[in-house]
């Protein structure tokens, strides 16, 4: 089992990609891809099929995964050089 510098409920901040200098907090972390969700960043759009609570079906929006590589501890972010860059 690998070991990362995050676990789940830290909050962290993105620094690289497109969603660079959003913060948030850690939700679930996926090994098999080292990929972690972000709470309120990288939301993707999924249509859901008609069930008892949505008879129409819907368009939920959730959250994306995020390499693992692209995510600081927040509390090393703000004592890093790193944030008068962004």
């Amino acid at each position: 089992m690998q070991r990362y510098h995050v676990k789940r409920g830290d909050p962290v901040v993105v620094i690289s990609g497109s969603h660079k200098g959003k913060e948030g907090k850690i939700l679930e972390v996926l090994p098999a891809k080292d990929r972690a969700r972000i709470e309120g960043v990288a939301m993707v759009k999924r249509h859901t099929k008609k069930s008892q609570e949505h008879p129409q079906g819907a368009i939920v929006e959730r959250e994306g995964s995020i390499h693992i590589s692209n995510l600081m501890l927040k509390s090393v972010f703000d004592s890093s050089k790193r944030k008068k860059a962004v």
